[in-house]
């Protein structure tokens, strides 16, 4: 057998024994996102405590990439409706963090009637899509194939949606004639240079 040196290099039963650690089995180093440090640590912590995880949503959140693509879904008005059949023009990367609730597609605004809530011509607004409004919110509403942005106000038999620019008349609308649906609510903007 060969002599080992009794000092430095490899020595016989030096070290930690295999399966030592708290996992109990061989590791592997592997490279991970510093943002998604704490998520990865936080999971094999309780993968050593024995414990069934199911990724919950928070989990699942910290695991999901950092950045949305967002289709940029043909132009809305912000002045009088205008044709809601366009297409996809492309997909823009925002922030995940940067709206809530979490956009589900993008729109570029035409006109000046919501100039005084911040949104003016040729911006980007975030929408989230839902069917449903409540009073005082922006939506993007649906009336008769046209598609307008718009403050949203509900009476019991009528439905008026609101300019933010008081050369612009409000758009009244009977929810029994005419053909009517939100698209979604207005969660944020971003103003392209």
């Amino acid at each position: 057998m060969k002599q080992l040196p009794s000092h430095g290099g490899a020595r016989l039963g030096a070290g930690r024994k295999p399966g030592s650690n708290r996992y109990g089995e061989p590791t592997t180093p592997v490279r991970v996102p510093q943002s998604r440090l704490a998520a990865v640590r936080f999971y094999l912590d309780e993968c050593a405590a024995g414990k069934r995880m199911r990724l919950s949503a928070a989990a699942n959140d910290a695991f999901a990439p950092p950045f949305l693509n967002l289709p940029l879904i043909g132009r809305v008005a912000a002045g009088q409706p205008i044709g809601a059949d366009a297409q996809v023009e492309r997909e823009i990367a925002i922030d995940r963090h940067l709206f809530r609730p979490r956009p589900d597609f993008l729109l570029r605004v035409e006109g000046m009637s919501m100039r005084d809530a911040g949104i003016l011509d040729r911006d980007l607004i975030a929408v989230h899509r839902t069917p449903e409004a409540r009073n005082g919110q922006i939506v993007i509403a649906r009336i008769d194939g046209e598609i307008t942005v718009k403050e949203f106000r509900r009476t019991r038999s009528r439905i008026t949606l609101l300019p933010a620019n008081p050369d612009f008349a409000p758009i009244e609308v009977d929810p029994q004639a005419d053909d009517f649906a939100i698209e979604g609510l207005y969660v944020g903007v971003i103003r392209l240079p």
